[in-house]
């Protein structure tokens, strides 16, 4: 689908130069001579490597067009992350590098959004918040407050997050999947 430079979005997916690339930065400019453009900062999904180019507002871009679907986590290996179709319990395997630090907060059965392209997946939406149990963290300290200070915490997947002071050790905490930061205590 074409779309105008002008409408170009951080988190958008181009095919552009024979590749995909994801938008990482995006910046509108309309300098006193000349006419406008946007100024945009993109990364290849396919070669890892980053690009800056100017388009013109009146040029138009081609955006990728991606199926999503809804699976399930099952399980992993060494190398991969695998996932089943809840309707038509279709089996798929993702690699670990493609979901990164963020695979460790997959539970049995969490439902996820996979998006994909030419039916290669090449992204994973976890649910915005999951909840997790601390495994360890400091005691706190006298006199801190609570909105103050954050305290180091290790969940029982082994992810490090900073929490308020009165958290302790088996507490049951919901934690954000975007920024992975925790939310609050259940």
């Amino acid at each position: 689908m074409k779309i105008n430079a002008s409408e170009i979005r951080v988190g958008m997916l181009l095919e552009y130069k024979d590749d995909l690339w994801q938008v990482l930065k995006t910046q509108h400019v309309k300098p006193g001579k000349g006419g406008a453009f946007a100024q945009v900062e993109m990364k290849s999904l396919n070669k890892n490597t980053k690009l800056n180019e100017r388009f013109r507002s009146n040029e138009t871009v081609e955006k990728a067009a991606l199926d999503e679907s809804d699976f399930n986590y099952s399980y992993e290996d060494d190398q991969n992350y695998f996932f089943i179709n809840p309707k038509s319990f279709e089996q798929i395997d993702v690699k670990k590098d493609l979901i990164g630090e963020k695979g460790k907060l997959l539970t049995e059965n969490l439902e996820v959004k996979i998006s994909f392209y030419n039916e290669n997946p090449i992204s994973v939406e976890l649910p915005n918040q999951v909840q997790c149990k601390i495994d360890t963290t400091d005691a706190a300290l006298k006199g801190q407050t609570v909105s103050s200070s954050y305290k180091p915490a290790k969940l029982d997947n082994g992810l490090s997050i900073q929490v308020p002071p009165f958290i302790e050790v088996g507490d049951e905490v919901i934690i954000d999947t975007r920024n992975l930061e925790y939310v609050k205590k259940i």
